[in-house]
């Protein structure tokens, strides 16, 4: 079967911009941890979709605006996480739980900028949703329910599982040269991990690729509607979540009796967030990995990685130990993906084939078929 994806959606920065303006500025997207923002005034940054936001923490109120003073344009907070108030650090205008100004200083002399002026200036707020411990941000003025993104199972057990999330964390970032929808095609295809991974995650994990006739027969059709509502449907058929491979021999580690477990089934679990949020648990819910992939141009993509365990039961002496080794033990697996699909990103140019699938790849085709409707056409979500 042939594919859907010439190579210009790979390597066009109009093809790039459009899927900033018709996917990312629509959908909920992956913001920051829960668990980061515990205390009054703690904050997180991030840019989405090219603009820059701040999640912040007013005496328990979580908000999230657009993270650029209405002064001067400089940012209110400048550091990825922290605790301050917002407040801006050029010219110290502070803004309150609403984003209304709090405070100019000197208003009078230096701004004389009346009152009923000040009443008018607010920040720029972004729609924000918690699933557990996951926050998502909506830059859309009129987001969709999020439930129209996510399917309930995916919710549930992203809800279930999170609520047992840690706070102590430790992120590092990978700046890839690869397209982002490159991450998430590996993500889904189960055949790789035993060619790319033989002496790593292919040693421990037996993932089965499988085929399902109809999903496969239907991926050769035109997608039927190309409503709102049928767009949002088929887009939740993109993010799943359960136990992707069994873990036969179950290895205790020191750390699995200092946290408290999620669930009871040894396997190998994965969340997969469409477009660009992937969570793994590779040892039957002890700890998990955070993998948020960021578009940044058509050829670059920073791969954002959080890891972190399930609730401590109480603090024990090696627990940043046991997340810098986490941290280390993984390099080289994503090492091994990132290779492969900077590989793949290297080979491609206008002219190059479409790649030819096979009938496992069911998943793919169909994100392929919505994709390409929303990139050739003025439908939107």
């Amino acid at each position: 079967m042939r594919s859907r994806m010439h190579p210009r959606y790979y390597l066009s920065p109009e093809i790039f911009a459009r899927e900033q303006e018709k996917i990312f500025r629509k959908v909920w997207l992956f913001a920051g941890l829960k668990t980061l923002l515990t205390e009054n005034n703690n904050f997180i940054t991030r840019k989405i979709a090219g603009i820059p936001v701040v999640i912040q923490n007013f005496n328990g109120q979580l908000r999230a605006f657009e993270n650029v003073c209405l002064h001067r344009s400089a940012p209110l907070q400048t550091a990825p996480t922290g605790r301050r108030p917002l407040v801006c650090p050029y010219h110290a205008w502070s803004y309150d739980q609403d984003g209304a100004i709090k405070n100019i200083p000197e208003c009078r002399a230096l701004y004389c900028i009346s009152q009923a002026e000040q009443q008018k200036l607010r920040l720029r707020e972004f729609a924000l949703h918690a699933i557990g411990n996951v926050l998502f941000v909506n830059l859309d003025s009129d987001p969709m329910p999020i439930e129209e993104q996510f399917p309930a199972h995916f919710i549930s057990m992203l809800e279930s599982s999170s609520n047992l999330y840690d706070g102590e964390v430790m992120v590092t970032t990978w700046h890839c040269k690869f397209n982002w929808k490159l991450a998430y095609e590996n993500l889904r295809d189960a055949n790789h991990p035993r060619f790319v991974h033989p002496k790593s995650l292919a040693r421990e994990f037996d993932f089965i690729p499988y085929v399902d006739t109809e999903l496969a027969a239907e991926g050769l059709r035109p997608l039927a509607d190309t409503s709102p509502t049928g767009l949002r449907a088929e887009m939740r058929r993109f993010s799943s979540a359960g136990a992707d491979a069994p873990i036969t021999e179950p290895k205790p580690l020191p750390f699995h009796d200092m946290v408290e477990r999620w669930g009871e089934q040894d396997a190998y679990f994965n969340w997969l967030a469409f477009p660009n949020m992937h969570i793994a648990c590779p040892n039957g819910g002890y700890s998990f990995t955070l993998e948020h992939h960021i578009p940044v141009a058509p050829d670059r993509t920073d791969l954002e990685i959080y890891w972190f365990t399930t609730r401590k039961k109480k603090p024990y002496a090696f627990s940043s130990w046991n997340l810098l080794s986490h941290m280390h033990g993984s390099r080289l697996v994503t090492g091994e993906d990132v290779e492969i699909m900077e590989h793949v990103q290297s080979a491609l140019h206008m002219d190059a084939p479409m790649p030819t699938q096979g009938v496992y790849e069911f998943t793919n085709r169909l994100v392929e078929r919505w994709y390409t409707v929303l990139m050739e056409t003025e439908h939107e979500i």
